[in-house]
């Protein structure tokens, strides 16, 4: 019987200081669970990541720091450089979203989901708004987020 080929599961996280990093590797860690066997994780900074990227995923999870109760300019530029290219053939694309952020992460969060919304991509689940002092139960979260994605692209679920 022919093995199904693994689903990709890009994650698009701009990750500028310690802190965000531990974020991003945790989610990783958690897309990479050694019992999820059908996803291949991949993150791609904001910067780097573009529309092949997207096209070539199914599905995304989007990372992003609090900046002036917005979101990152990184993660601006990689939709400002993609949205048209992927409008058409990735509508239905799962999604999940978290935020670091030092205020509330309500701009941030609206920003976001509201440009997801326009792209006709698809949540998973609430965005995850990391808020406030740093607190290393944040990393317990965001492994979960990637581990739940994974394994939910995996059975098929989204």
């Amino acid at each position: 019987m022919a093995r199904e080929p693994k689903k990709t599961l890009l994650i698009v996280a701009h990750a500028p200081s310690p802190n965000t990093q531990a974020l991003k590797d945790a989610v990783l860690r958690g897309a990479r669970h050694e019992e999820i066997e059908g996803v291949e994780a991949r993150w791609v900074p904001p910067l780097e990541a573009g529309a092949e990227d997207v096209r070539a995923a199914d599905g995304i999870i989007l990372g992003t720091t609090e900046n002036l109760g917005y979101m990152a300019g990184a993660l601006k530029d990689f939709f400002d450089r993609t949205y048209y290219e992927v409008i058409e053939e990735k509508q239905g694309l799962p999604c999940a979203l978290y935020i670091r952020a030092g205020l509330d992460g309500t701009g941030t969060k609206r920003a976001v989901t509201s440009i997801c919304s326009g792209l006709r991509w698809s949540p998973v689940q609430e965005p995850v708004i990391f808020h406030g002092k740093w607190d290393d139960a944040f990393l317990d979260q965001a492994e979960e987020l990637g581990q739940l994605m994974a394994a939910g692209l995996e059975a098929g679920v989204f």
